[in-house]
C-alpha cells in the first residue's frame, strides 16, 4: 500500500504555513515542560522518599492512563473543540507543576500525594494525544499530513531531549521548589495558541460526532480497527514497539555504561549515550523530511521497526562504546520514523466518523503498552539480566514486524483475489 504525498508537496510545508507552524513549536515547548517536570519531581521524590515501588509507580502512572482513556479521549475530541480540550489538558499539567511546587514550598508532600499528581500528569497527556492529532489533521492538506505528523513527532522529540537539560538548568539556578514553578511557563504558549487559531480538529472535515461519548467506544472502535488489515498491523507494530523496546533504552542506559566502560568519567559517557539515544529522533526527523528517504508505506514502517529492532539487540550486546553510540543514533532515526508513518497511515486510513476514536486507539497501544515493557523488563532483566532483557525485547519486535508484514501482505492478496 503506498501512501506517499505526491511529488507537488512541499519539503517541510508545514513549517512555511503561518498557522501550523506555530503549532509544532509549541508542541516542542509543551513536550519539554513534561519531560522538565519529569526531571524535578522524580529528583525530589528519590531524596524525600528513596522508594523503589515509587519509582515503579512513577511509570505505571504516566502511560496507564493512555491504555484505559485513550479511545474514550479521542471520542471527545470528535465531539467537542479540540482547541479547548487542548487547553484543558495544558492547563492540567500546569496546574500539576503549580500542586508539585506548593507542596514543596510548604514542605508538606507526602506518598499519597505524590500518586495523585503523577497520575493527573499522565491523565494530561493522554487527553492531549487525540485532539493533538485531530488538530495536525485539520491544518494539514491530505498529501501534507505525513509530513506534519513526522515534524509534530520531531519537534517532540526536540522537547524530550532538551527537557532534562533545561530541567537540571532550572534546578541548578532555582532550586527544585522555583524551577518547577517555572515550569509552568513551557505550557502557556500552545494554551494561547489555541485562543487565536481558526482550526478546531474539524473544519476540513465539517464531521462532528453526535452521539453520546461512551466507554464502550473501545471495544467498539476495536471491532471497526480489526476490519482493515493495514489499519490493524500498524497498531499492533506501534504496541511492539512500546512493548518490546518502549522506554528500556533510556532505563538500562547506567546498565550499559558500566557494561561499555563508561561509567567512571564523571558521567561522561553516560551523558553521551542518553543524548545519542534522543538526538536520533530530531536529526532523523529533519533528515526524513528534508530528503523524501522513506515513502508513506506499510513497508517503510516495517523496515524501519524491523531497523529498531535490530539496533537496540546491538545495544544491549555489543562491547563497542562507538558501536553501541552508532547504533543508538541509527536507532532513534528509526524509531521516528516507524511511529510517524505508522501514525500518518492511520490517519488517512480512519473512516472520518472516527478518527478521533481510531486515533485514540492507536495511543492506547503505542502509549499505553510502554506500562507492559516496565513489567516485561523487569521480570526478564530478574532472570536473565538487564542486557540480555533488552536485546530479547530487540529480537521480538524484529520477529513480531516481520509476522505483522507477512499477515499484512496476505491480507492484500485475499482482497485483490476477492475482486
Amino acid at each position: 500500500m503506498n501512501l506517499a504525498p505526491p511529488a507537488t508537496a512541499r519539503r517541510f510545508g508545514p513549517l512555511r504555513d503561518s498557522h501550523s507552524r506555530p503549532y509544532l513549536i509549541t508542541a516542542g515547548m509543551a513536550m519539554m515542560g513534561d519531560n522538565i517536570e519529569h526531571v524535578i519531581t522524580y529528583w525530589v521524590l528519590w531524596q524525600v522518599f528513596e522508594s523503589p515501588w515509587l519509582v515503579g509507580f512513577q511509570v505505571i502512572s504516566h502511560w496507564l492512563p493512555f491504555l484505559l482513556f485513550s479511545v474514550l479521549f479521542g471520542s471527545l475530541a470528535e465531539k467537542y473543540d479540540c482547541r479547548r480540550i487542548i487547553q484543558i489538558a495544558q492547563g492540567l499539567f500546569a496546574a500539576v507543576s503549580l500542586g508539585w511546587g506548593l507542596l514543596f514550598l510548604t514542605g508538606t508532600l507526602e506518598m499519597w500525594s505524590a500518586c495523585v499528581l503523577l497520575v493527573l500528569h499522565g491523565c494530561a497527556g493522554a487527553l492531549w494525544g487525540p485532539a493533538e492529532q485531530l488538530m495536525l489533521h485539520d491544518f494539514a492538506e491530505p498529501h501534507e499530513l505525513p509530513s506534519a505528523v513526522r515534524l509534530n513527532a520531531t519537534f517532540k522529540s526536540l522537547g524530550v531531549l532538551a527537557g532534562p537539560v533545561v530541567g537540571s538548568v532550572l534546578m541548578l539556578l532555582l532550586g527544585p521548589t522555583w524551577g518547577i514553578f517555572a515550569n509552568i511557563v513551557f505550557y502557556l504558549p500552545m494554551t494561547l495558541l489555541m485562543l487565536r487559531t481558526p482550526y478546531t480538529g474539524h473544519v476540513r472535515s465539517g464531521f462532528v460526532r453526535r452521539e453520546r461519548v461512551s466507554i464502550l467506544d473501545t471495544p467498539r472502535v476495536l471491532r471497526t480497527v480489526a476490519d482493515d488489515r493495514v489499519l490493524l498491523g500498524m497498531i499492533a507494530l506501534a504496541g511492539l514497539i512500546a512493548v518490546c523496546v518502549g522506554s528500556s533504552l533510556t532505563v538500562a542506559m547506567p546498565n550499559f555504561a558500566e557494561t561499555l566502560g563508561a561509567g567512571d568519567d564523571g558521567g561522561l559517557g553516560y551523558g553521551a549515550l542518553l543524548f545519542a539515544n534522543g538526538i536520533g529522533g530530531v536529526v532523523g526527523g529533519f533528515l526524513l523530511e528534508a530528503t523524501g528517504f522513506l515513502r508513506v508505506t506499510v513497508r517503510s514502517a516495517i523496515v524501519a521497526a524491523v531497523v529498531f529492532g535490530l539496533t537496540t539487540v546491538i545495544v544491549a550486546v555489543t562491547a563497542s562504546y562507538p558501536v553501541a553510540l552508532t547504533a543508538l543514533v541509527i536507532g532513534g532515526i528509526a524509531n521516528l520514523a516507524a511511529v510517524s508513518i505508522g501514525q500518518a497511515i492511520v490517519q488517512l486510513r480512519a473512516p472520518e466518523d472516527q478518527r478521533g476514536r481510531v486515533i485514540g486507539a492507536y495511543s492506547m497501544i503505542g502509549s499505553g503498552l510502554r506500562t507492559g515493557n516496565g513489567i516485561t523488563l523487569a521480570w526478564l532483566g530478574a532472570l536473565i539480566g538487564v542486557s540480555a532483557a533488552v536485546a530479547v525485547g530487540g529480537a521480538a519486535l524484529v520477529i513480531g514486524a516481520l509476522i505483522i508484514a507477512v499477515l499484512v501482505a496476505q491480507g492484500a492478496r485475499r482482497r485483490r483475489t476477492a475482486v
